[in-house]
C-alpha cells in the first residue's frame, strides 16, 4: 500500500512515489488508465494527434514531426525514456516542460486517480495528455512506450498513426517473431484514418489488421517513398512531391515516414528549407548517432537491439576511422547481447564492457556481459569508467563509440546539459 501523494513535493519526490503505486513496473492493458483518463477529462477534442509506434526510429520520427509541424501551430510531444531529466519526456514547442507545469499535471492526475493503481508509465502518459490539453496545443505527437495495442498511449484515437521499423525487441511481452510484434504495433491504427508504415517489409499481420478494421494503410515503397535523385532526394506521396538535399545523421526512411505523417495531417508537404531545418534539429538529438568531435571523436548512440545496432555498425563500416574504433558497451540482461556484439565485432578494435547492474534492476554487470559474449575486452564498474579508459587508450585518429542502452549513454555522456 503506497503512502499519500507528495502534493507539496518536488518532481523527484513524485517520481519516487509513483513507483510505489503498482506491484509491477510494467503491466500492459488499457482498462485502468482509460478509466482515470475519463475522470481526468483527457484527451479533449482540441487539436490533432499523431501516435508513433515501432521498434526503432520512433524518437527520431517524433523529433522530425515535431519540427515539421512547428510552422502550423503549437506542438506537444511525449517520448520515453529520458536521458538525464524526466522533464525531457514532455516538450512544448520543442522545449522540456518546467517542473511547475509537470507538478500541476501530477496533481491533476492524482485528483482523478482515486484508488486506481497506475504504473509509472501510465501516470506519465496521463500527465502528458493533461499538459497538452491545459496548454491547448494544436498537435500532440505521442510515442508508444512498448508495443502499441495495449500501451497506455493507445487510449488516444490517433488522427494519424505512424509505424516505423518492426524488429525483435521486448519479446517477453510482444512475441518472438515479427508477425506477432507487427500485430501489437498495428493496434494504434484507427478505422478510416491514415496509418503509415515505413518498414519496407511490413509483417502480413500488420496489413491484415489494417484491412480488418478499415484503416487507410499506406506503406513506404508504394503509397509514399523517398529515393535518390540527381541533386539529392525526392520524396513523394500521391501527387505531392518534394525534392530535398541529403542530410547527414537522418535515416531516409524515418524522414519519409515523418513527411508522410505531416502530409496526411495537414494536407501539405513542408517546403524544402523547413525539411532541412527539421533534419538538422533531429540530427542534434542527444544520444542518437551523436558525434562529439575532439582530439578523439566520440559517437553516442542509444541503440540497444539487434536491428538498431546493425544499422550503427553498417554506418561505422561505411565511414571508417583513420585509426582504431573503441566500443564502450553496456546492456540490459533481457537484450540480445550476443547478436549485438556480433554486429559490433565487424568494426571494433577493442571493447570496454560497462556495468549497468548498479543503475537498474535489469542491468548486466560488466563481467557477466563479457562472459555472455565471449569477447576479449576490459570490464568496468560504470559507463563513465569505461569511457575514461577508452579515452586514455585512444590516440589521434581513433574514435570511441558508446552504445547498448539509454543508461549507458546517459551515464557516460557528461557533463549533463543544464
Amino acid at each position: 500500500m503506497s503512502t499519500a501523494a507528495p502534493l507539496e513535493g518536488s518532481v523527484d519526490d513524485w517520481l519516487a512515489w509513483q513507483l510505489t503505486l503498482h506491484a509491477s513496473e510494467m503491466e500492459l492493458g488499457l482498462d485502468r488508465v482509460a478509466e482515470v483518463a475519463r475522470r481526468l477529462g483527457v484527451p479533449s477534442g482540441h487539436g490533432q494527434r499523431v501516435i508513433v509506434a515501432g521498434t526503432n526510429g520512433k524518437g527520431s520520427c517524433v523529433a522530425l514531426i515535431e519540427n515539421l509541424l512547428a510552422e502550423h501551430g503549437r506542438v506537444g510531444t511525449y517520448t520515453s525514456p529520458h536521458l538525464w531529466r524526466y522533464n525531457e519526456r514532455f516538450r512544448l514547442d520543442g522545449e522540456p516542460v518546467s517542473d511547475a507545469r509537470l507538478l500541476s499535471a501530477f496533481r491533476a492526475v492524482e485528483a482523478a486517480r482515486g484508488d486506481t493503481g497506475l504504473t509509472f508509465f501510465e501516470y506519465g502518459t496521463l500527465a502528458a495528455l493533461w499538459l497538452f490539453d491545459d496548454q491547448a496545443v494544436d498537435f500532440a505527437v505521442l510515442e508508444v512506450g512498448l508495443g502499441g495495442r495495449l500501451d497506455a498511449v493507445n487510449i488516444v484515437d490517433a488522427d494519424v498513426a505512424l509505424i516505423t521499423n518492426i524488429g525483435l525487441d521486448h519479446i517477453d511481452w510482444l512475441g518472438d517473431d515479427r508477425e506477432s510484434i507487427g500485430h501489437e504495433k498495428a493496434g494504434v491504427m484507427r478505422t478510416e484514418r491514415p496509418a503509415l508504415c515505413c518498414d519496407r517489409q511490413p509483417p502480413a499481420s500488420l496489413i491484415t489488421h489494417a484491412e480488418s478494421i478499415g484503416a487507410r494503410l499506406e506503406c513506404i515503397g508504394d503509397a509514399f517513398d523517398i529515393e535518390a535523385d540527381v541533386d539529392g532526394w525526392r520524396f513523394f506521396r500521391g501527387s505531392h512531391t518534394r525534392r530535398l538535399h541529403p542530410t547527414s545523421g537522418v535515416l531516409a526512411d524515418n524522414l519519409a515516414g515523418a513527411l508522410a505523417a505531416v502530409d496526411a495531417l495537414t494536407g501539405a508537404l513542408p517546403e524544402a528549407q523547413s525539411v532541412e531545418k527539421a533534419c538538422c534539429a533531429q540530427a542534434r538529438l542527444p544520444g542518437r548517432r551523436e558525434r562529439v568531435d575532439g582530439t578523439v571523436a566520440i559517437i553516442y548512440d542509444v541503440a540497444h537491439n539487434a536491428e538498431a545496432v546493425a544499422v550503427l555498425a553498417d554506418e561505422l563500416a561505411e565511414q571508417p576511422a583513420a585509426g582504431c574504433t573503441h566500443i564502450v558497451l553496456g546492456m540490459l540482461a533481457d537484450k540480445p547481447v550476443e547478436t549485438v556484439v556480433s554486429h559490433l565485432e565487424k568494426v571494433a578494435d577493442r571493447f570496454y564492457f560497462a556495468g549497468l547492474d548498479t543503475l537498474g534492476s535489469r542491468g548486466l554487470a560488466a563481467n557477466d556481459l563479457a562472459a555472455r559474449v565471449g569477447v576479449e575486452g576490459g570490464c568496468f564498474d560504470s559507463p563513465a569508467a569505461a569511457l575514461a579508459a577508452a579515452c586514455h587508450a585512444s590516440q589521434v585518429g581513433d574514435r570511441i563509440v558508446v552504445c547498448g542502452s539509454f543508461l549507458t549513454v546517459a551515464h557516460a555522456r557528461r557533463p549533463m546539459p543544464s
